[in-house]
């Protein structure tokens, strides 16, 4: 592993978390019921992240707030534009991984 000081360490894995947050405002086809059957995260996890590490460095911030951070825009209004009805296909894939 690179031996990285710990300011660089934090610039580069915060321009990474950017990246990622940029692909999925990118990729809106993408369902969050897709990444959590494939990858068991979504952009409301790292809504969640993002809040608990707020809470953590006492910085106030709400979930809401979170969340349009992460969607880039509301998210009801993300909702609305693109969010598709889940399948059957992949609510009983969402339930099996409940179920483990």
């Amino acid at each position: 592993m690179a031996d990285l000081d710990t300011q660089t360490k934090i610039e580069l894995e915060a321009a990474a978390f950017r990246t990622l947050v940029q692909h999925l405002r990118d990729n809106t086809d993408v369902q969050n019921i897709d990444l959590m059957n494939l990858a068991d995260f979504c952009r409301n996890c790292l809504s969640k992240w993002y809040k608990a590490a707020a809470d953590e460095k006492g910085v106030e911030l709400d979930y809401e707030a979170a969340r349009e951070l992460i969607y880039g825009m509301p998210y009801a209004e993300w909702k609305d534009k693109y969010q598709t009805e889940a399948t059957p296909e992949q609510l009983a894939r969402m339930q099996e991984k409940a179920g483990h």
